[in-house]
């Protein structure tokens, strides 16, 4: 029984000591850094990661990044791309012990035979084709931060954050699920309280031009410029449609494969929305999505219960307002191992605001959350002023 008693505690100190080397050996570091061209002009939505990996982010509007590793990472490569710029690459520790975080990329100039390029539709049509061989078309876990601005009168009244995990098939397909695991947001001042049917992440969808059937030959095509990204020369092509609705696809001039999509357009009289999709490669050169953003600009009908309460205080009122919602959706991490997926229900599909769940403070902490950008500041600012409470105290107390 000794024996027994003495193994069994010396087991269990080994496997203590395993589990304090494993969280010694995964100590989480923060790498962050800013990124700019040579004229000093930041560069937004870069592709910034660890090599060979699915770990990293991309660059906000500001050029800035910020994810977490381990000191597992600590011998590998750091790589920056965008599209127009030479890839950059470091090494971890090299990055770790720069003085300055500073990143400039050098801008790559490419400029094709127009001989060799005819024909617009044909490259666009291509690359439509070799749609579904290009992207990650199996299926895969996408972790995404959402995030929704509510704007009234170009005054940020509201602002609501969502961590959700979805299984995609890329945008050949459709997303299959999705769920919200935590959320935060901040004191809801809005005037008009706008509520879609679904979560935004399903009009991410839709809205793009490649996961709707894409009639090529709607739209009048052009060759606007060539760029390159990642080593590979990229053709600019533009496309029209005569109610002005206009389509960007930057696609590589080699493999077809669609880099980033641009869409503008007009839904309704009086409404716009215009659209940014960035994708990167995975170790096998498929691209998943990396990054989108998007902004739907219009007006809302005041409610008849604010109008009263408006009129009482003497306030003037208007029939309608002007109102904007600015999207924003970062992929923080790929997991293609389908015996890696989280086990996860289907959501509920409904608007963002609608979602009761509680704030993780320790959660938000955790998680590689970018860099506040001027935007960012200049509206949590505003929020802060309405209320006279810091953003933090609203993220508390605004959800539960």
């Amino acid at each position: 029984m000794k024996n027994f008693l003495f193994f069994f505690h010396r087991s269990s100190l080994w496997i203590f000591l395993l589990f304090a080397y494993s969280l010694f050996s995964q100590q989480k570091l923060i790498i962050s850094g800013k990124v700019s061209d040579g004229k000093n002009f930041e560069i937004p939505y870069a592709a910034v990661g660890i090599t060979g990996k699915y770990i990293g982010t991309s660059t906000t509007e500001d050029g800035s990044f910020s994810f977490i590793i381990t000191n597992n990472e600590l011998s590998d490569t750091l790589k920056i791309s965008s599209l127009g710029y030479e890839t950059f690459k470091i090494n971890i520790k090299d990055y770790l012990n720069l003085k300055n975080n500073h990143i400039i990329l050098r801008e790559k100039f490419t400029e094709l035979s127009e001989v060799v390029v005819l024909a617009p539709i044909n490259y666009v049509s291509n690359a439509i084709k070799n749609l579904k061989e290009n992207t990650l078309n199996t299926s895969h876990q996408l972790n995404i931060l959402y995030r929704r601005w509510d704007i009234e009168e170009k005054e940020c009244r509201y602002f609501i954050e969502h961590h959700l995990k979805s299984i995609d098939k890329g945008p050949f397909s459709n997303i299959v699920k999705f769920t919200v695991d935590n959320a935060r947001k901040s004191a809801d001042y809005r005037l008009v309280k706008n509520e879609a049917q679904f979560h935004p992440l399903k009009y991410m969808e839709w809205n793009n031009p490649l996961r709707k059937n894409l009639r090529v030959k709607s739209f009048k095509w052009k060759k606007v410029r060539d760029t390159n990204y990642d080593g590979e020369d990229v053709l600019v092509f533009e496309g029209l449609k005569k109610n002005n609705d206009k389509l960007v696809l930057y696609i590589g001039f080699e493999t077809n494969r669609i880099y980033k999509v641009e869409y503008k357009f007009t839904p309704n009289t009086g409404k716009s929305q215009e659209g940014i999709w960035t994708y990167k490669k995975n170790s096998n050169g498929k691209l998943y999505l990396s990054y989108h953003t998007r902004i739907w600009k219009g007006a809302r009908k005041l409610p008849e219960n604010v109008k009263k309460i408006m009129l009482a205080d003497g306030q003037k009122v208007r029939e309608y307002y002007p109102v904007e919602f600015r999207h924003e959706a970062m992929v923080l991490n790929l997991i293609e191992d389908k015996k890696q997926f989280d086990n996860f229900q289907q959501s509920e599909q409904k608007d963002m605001s609608l979602y009761k769940i509680p704030y993780r403070e320790s959660f938000w902490n955790s998680i590689s959350i970018p860099p506040k950008t001027r935007y960012y500041n200049k509206n949590i600012g505003m929020l802060e002023s309405l209320y006279g409470v810091p953003i933090e105290t609203q993220f508390k107390y605004s959800n539960n």
